[in-house]
């Protein structure tokens, strides 16, 4: 080789491919954050704490740079087994990324925030601190904020933000890309999320449900689908039961003369009809399962482990 190539090849941008995980309390904007990032809903978005209850996987790629984002349950305190389970997702993939994006509201650290910075602590991993809802407060306001922060852990880079507004997305991405290893491309341009239809299925039923239902309800329930079928004529035919805890609860998820249900279940369709790209005839069913957020048998059979 050259002293010419040899130079051109030294500057020429390497590949470069990572793990990068979100994590922080429920509810400061984790999902909205991952939906931005790709251009394209992978993740349940509810104003409701605790929406996402799995790890959610989405795939940005760059010209120069692929990054999975991994998308974690909010932590909290558990108040049942289920609790117990999204905690210890969101912990595991403190350990299994190259980078860790620490989510945070434009305020005081709550106790909640002082909880996951005590976990990152453990972690020998760059953290950064994305101080999301930028859009809701003045400048000035943001350096009280990222003061107090800095006096707890010494994050690696510090990213105000707005995962509504997009504001500072380019930024994150810029600076996320200088600190992941150089590697191949993990999967193609065109992937964005490595979920398989059903989950992604299930979830926007679950979110359908944690829209138009309230207090406890969303949180006893659970999705899952009993049949997927592709007919003769494209049609997908999908059955789903809709899982709760108690008799008083599937009244409240069936409605007036299953007005509720119907709503649900005509929202959710138009919604698998735009992730799959056909026709969907859907049919959900409304069962008892009692206390299934604190049956260990029952979480495994509904995907949690």
């Amino acid at each position: 080789m050259s002293d010419l190539d040899s130079c051109m090849e030294s500057n020429i941008e390497k590949f470069r491919s990572g793990y990068v995980s979100l994590v922080g309390r429920p509810n400061v904007g984790k999902s909205t954050l991952l939906n931005t990032i790709l251009g394209e809903k992978v993740a349940i978005v509810t104003p409701k704490p605790q929406t996402t209850r799995n790890r959610i996987n989405g795939i940005k790629t760059l010209p120069h740079a692929q990054i999975i984002f991994i998308d974690t349950p909010g932590i909290h305190k558990p108040r049942q087994r289920l609790g117990e389970v999204m905690n210890r997702a969101a912990f595991e993939a403190l350990e299994e990324v190259d980078i860790v994006l620490f989510m945070v509201e434009p305020e005081a650290p709550r106790s909640g925030d002082l909880f996951v910075i005590e976990r990152i602590k453990l972690v020998d991993k760059p953290v950064f601190l994305l101080i999301n809802k930028l859009d809701t407060v003045k400048k000035n306001e943001i350096l009280p904020v990222i003061d107090a922060y800095s006096k707890l852990y010494p994050f690696k880079e510090i990213i105000p933000l707005s995962a509504l507004k997009t504001n500072g997305i380019d930024v994150l991405l810029e600076t996320v890309v200088k600190y992941i290893p150089e590697g191949p491309k993990l999967y193609p341009d065109d992937i964005v999320t490595d979920q398989v239809e059903r989950f992604m299925a299930e979830e926007i039923i679950r979110e359908k449900i944690m829209e138009t239902t309230q207090e406890e309800v969303p949180y006893s329930s659970a999705v899952e689908i009993e049949q997927w079928q592709v007919r003769d004529d494209g049609v997908v035919f999908i059955q789903a039961n809709i899982y709760i805890e108690r008799d008083g609860q599937k009244g409240i998820i069936i409605g007036n003369k299953g007005a509720r249900l119907k709503s649900i279940g005509t929202k959710a369709r138009q919604d698998i009809e735009g992730l799959l790209g056909t026709r969907v005839f859907l049919e959900l069913w409304v069962k008892i399962k009692k206390d299934w957020r604190s049956d260990e048998r029952a979480l495994r059979e509904l995907g949690f482990r």
